[in-house]
């Protein structure tokens, strides 16, 4: 919801222990979002088939399914909750950009009932926000099945008990997050980027500026890719995420799969909301060449 108006000439300081004030809006979108949905949408644009797990639910999600599953998604994963519906976030923002945010968790709180020991084929298994319980699950789940570990606990680390976040850390294979969350981390935990790289991939993502990927092997500082236009960076980082793993799936090294994830998030810039964007590989790599100077080289020949 887009508000014309500013927040603070309607929300005065000393007033707000007795809150009530409306907004009236002149612009309402319904935008399928969800990180794990929007991880494995780019991820199937990208080439891969992803499998979706999730909890949500049964009412409001059949048209989404099966959007996904167009689009290349295998959602047999998901868990489906007859009497709650799939969780929601209603967002407001002026015209300044402040956001105030409601979020109804609904059937991400029973995420813990997807039960990932039932698939004895996972390669990697991403671990992104979501209920706290199911993300200790999940983590624990990744290493039984011998899957190499993405972990983007993002904003569920405050919420994370301090074991369940070290475990995470400690079994990841790749820990991806924006500089402002490794920060919590280090708050959390005592542990740095440069502690965290020493044994793993961290892909640390800093909006405009770029990225990095720091390794055992070194840093990879990777450029922000061009932009046709600004619209909207909800869902950037997911899409960054998909593109690295995807790369690295493909056999690049981690310079050409950050750039890789840099390339995709701008296709979600460019667009409203985290899931309006396409490309096919022969068009993924034309632009890669122009935003990067140089050939995408990769060993799939799903990029051919």
């Amino acid at each position: 919801m887009e508000f014309g108006g500013r927040f603070g000439d309607y929300i005065l300081p000393e007033k707000t222990n007795e809150l009530n004030v409306a907004f009236l809006v002149e612009r309402l979108e319904r935008r399928r979002g969800g990180t794990a949905a929007n991880i494995c949408f780019s991820l199937a644009l990208l080439g891969e088939r992803p499998l979706l797990c999730a909890a949500v639910g049964a009412a409001d999600f059949v048209d989404y399914a099966a959007a996904l599953e167009a689009d290349g998604v295998d959602t047999t994963g998901v868990l489906t909750c007859d009497d709650v519906s799939t969780a929601t976030a209603f967002i407001t923002t002026d015209q300044d950009g402040n956001q105030i945010t409601a979020f109804y968790p609904g059937a991400m709180a029973r995420a813990a009932g997807v039960d990932l020991s039932v698939y004895g084929d996972l390669s990697e298994v991403v671990v992104g926000a979501d209920d706290a319980e199911a993300m200790a699950l999940h983590v624990d789940q990744a290493r039984a099945l011998g899957a190499r570990l993405v972990f983007v606990p993002a904003q569920q680390i405050p919420a994370m008990p301090d074991a369940v976040l070290r475990r995470g850390l400690d079994q990841a294979w790749l820990i991806a997050g924006n500089d402002y969350e490794f920060e919590m981390i280090r708050d959390r935990t005592g542990l740095s980027i440069e502690d965290l790289s020493a044994a793993r991939m961290v892909a640390v993502t800093r909006g405009s500026a770029g990225s990095e990927l720091h390794s055992p092997d070194g840093v990879a500082v990777i450029p922000a890719a061009p932009l046709t236009n600004v619209v909207d960076p909800t869902g950037a980082g997911d899409a960054y995420i998909a593109g690295v793993l995807a790369g690295l799936r493909s056999g690049a090294s981690p310079d050409v799969a950050g750039r890789i994830g840099s390339l995709a998030a701008a296709y979600v810039v460019e667009q409203h909301g985290p899931q309006r964007h396409r490309f096919d590989a022969a068009a993924f790599r034309d632009r890669y060449l122009a935003a990067f100077g140089a050939s995408l080289q990769v060993q799939s020949e799903r990029w051919a």
